[in-house]
């Protein structure tokens, strides 16, 4: 496994496109604790006890790779209430497809008015890469991440004191509003 550099993910397995067949390869891959801290660093964490990975790794039609598996990491995050720490698990399953930079399968299907056409519900476009290489290990870090939940809160702990504002003061003021207090002289 390569180690990163300071540009990229703290979480790096480079897979060489060439070297993938159309029957599927199985990885498994657990970060270090360097690798860790770097992801609780990138992730503004505070701290990732486990980030593991089971993939599948194939050919997809004739240039692409599809990497499809499981991702599952513990970490730990500061409660928006009580800044303690909460511990969460992620257990995701994904699926990201890529191609090479400059492939018609990379292009958004449009309609005649040169409108984008794009499937809530459907598979995500694939992702671009040049070279012979993709980064595994990237692509799994960024599926945890989107896991990550963006308010943790401590179990049982609610907001206290909280007001809701009613929107009555928003109102703008009537102009006329400085002439009741004026008295004439």
């Amino acid at each position: 496994m390569k180690k990163p550099n300071s540009d990229e993910t703290p979480f790096s397995y480079p897979v060489k496109v060439g070297h993938i067949s159309a029957n599927p390869v199985e990885v498994r891959l657990a970060a270090d604790n360097r690798e860790l801290e770097g992801l609780a660093k990138l992730w503004n964490v505070l701290s990732v006890p486990k980030l593991e990975a089971d993939l599948k790794i194939a050919r997809w039609k004739r240039d692409g790779v599809r990497l499809k598996g499981n991702v599952r990491a513990k970490i730990v995050q500061a409660c928006v209430v009580t800044l303690d720490p909460v511990e969460s698990d992620i257990d995701e399953e994904f699926e990201q497809i890529f191609v090479p930079e400059g492939s018609k399968l990379a292009r958004v299907p449009s309609v005649d008015a040169g409108e984008m056409v794009l499937d809530p519900d459907g598979a995500d476009l694939p992702e671009t890469f040049t070279g012979d290489t993709i980064d595994a290990g990237a692509a799994v870090a960024e599926f945890a991440a989107l896991a990550i939940d963006p308010y943790p809160r401590k179990p049982g702990i609610e907001f206290e004191d909280h007001i809701e504002d009613t929107g009555e003061d928003d109102k703008k003021p009537s102009p006329f509003a400085v002439l009741k207090d004026w008295k004439k002289e």
